[in-house]
């Protein structure tokens, strides 16, 4: 009964992002929980974010992306200009060997352009990441009503204007 009792409790205290953390492993690439946040119902885009790892002895780099949850995904970054923040696209991000990138709100990250329909907390759709050396990834993004703890951003996308 006490064991019980103990599984109880701690399933209450994990973190809601804890349960839904999922990871992959391609070659010496390791790519942590994808995820997306909520977007409203009437919202044309998204963005997804990730960590990457390159636990090998050489270099790689993600060359692109896509999805069939929308009609358009580029990697992008934020950048300052003339005082603003701004997004712009970038044609892949290096993977040093021991290295690796973060996609993160206010820094890398997918953007989704096209949604083919708006994704809810807890519903998952696919993205394959291509490399140049490891080849095709295909992950599952989760859908968060917020962003997990260590990835919370205090402004949000609409805020940042896309570089032309």
């Amino acid at each position: 009964m006490k064991l019980t009792k103990a599984l109880l409790l701690a399933a209450l205290l994990t973190p809601a992002w804890y349960v839904t953390a999922h990871e992959y492993n391609a070659g010496d690439l390791h790519i942590e929980h994808p995820w997306s946040r909520e977007m409203p119902p009437s919202a044309p885009t998204a963005a997804a974010y990730f960590v990457l790892h390159n636990k090998g002895a050489a270099a790689d780099r993600l060359l692109g992306v896509d999805t069939p949850a929308a009609a358009k995904a580029e990697i992008h970054e934020h950048v300052e200009s003339n005082g603003m923040m701004k997004m712009q696209q970038v044609p892949g991000v290096d993977l040093p060997a021991g290295g690796g990138a973060t996609f993160a709100p206010g820094g890398y990250h997918v953007m989704l352009f096209g949604l083919k329909q708006q994704y809810r907390d807890g519903q998952r759709f696919p993205l394959t990441l291509h490399f140049e050396k490891t080849g095709d990834v295909q992950v599952e993004v989760v859908v968060q009503k917020d962003a997990p703890a260590e990835q919370a951003d205090h402004s949000t996308h609409a805020a940042h204007e896309h570089a032309q």
